[in-house]
């Protein structure tokens, strides 16, 4: 592989590094409220995805507003979604989860925020001449990883989400399990009991016949 490859793929590598540190997940305790505050100039188009990977019913209220406190976006008891702005002043945007009408479960949530235009692949991507081969091949490559990236991140929030429920199954169907075998021994218990005062009657019976 020549020098000019290697600088491609490495540009490429940092950029993928770069787009995928706005991800987090986050635990929203019971009858709370969780706010995210991002300051962002005039014109700037912003991106948030979001989703309950565990708790409850898998939903949260969620709302974001401006720096005015206008409400942009707000939606109550959804499992996921998404929503997408371009914001017309400068200030400080707010993005909020809220579990207050629950009174028993907490969630985790998983938000992804994304802020402003794509930086560009190679440092002359825009210019007005035609890509070369290496330029098309890196930016196909790019795109690709994108959607692999998109779908690593789908199919790790489905396994969260699925591993939470198998052991909150996993919980239930072991406590029940431990019950069920208590009440055996007591039943067997019981039962042992029972037949031994059978035949203790019997032979206090039979002594004061004789």
């Amino acid at each position: 592989m020549n020098r000019g490859h290697c600088r491609g793929l490495l540009v490429l590598t940092l950029f993928i590094a770069f787009a995928v540190c706005t991800e987090f997940t986050f635990e929203l305790p019971d009858n709370e409220k969780q706010c995210f505050y991002e300051d962002l100039e005039s014109g700037v188009k912003f991106d948030i995805d979001f989703q309950v990977i565990a708790g409850g019913n898998y939903d949260v209220d969620c709302f974001v507003t401006d720096p005015m406190n206008n409400v942009l976006y707000q939606e109550r008891k959804k499992q996921y979604d998404s929503f997408s702005h371009t914001t017309t002043s400068k200030g400080v945007y707010k993005v909020c989860f809220s579990n207050e009408f629950s009174t028993f479960s907490h969630k985790i949530v998983y938000l992804d925020f994304r802020a402003g235009e794509e930086r560009p692949l190679l440092p002359d991507m825009n210019r007005a001449t035609a890509l070369t081969q290496m330029e098309s091949a890196c930016l196909s490559i790019h795109e690709i990883l994108k959607v692999v990236t998109d779908s690593q991140t789908w199919y790790r929030l489905r396994e969260a989400q699925d591993r939470i429920r198998a052991e909150d199954l996993h919980e239930r169907v072991s406590y029940w399990s431990i019950g069920e075998t208590v009440f055996l021994f007591a039943v067997s218990i019981g039962q042992v009991l029972m037949l031994r005062s059978f035949f203790t009657e019997k032979r206090i019976n039979v002594n004061t016949s004789t």
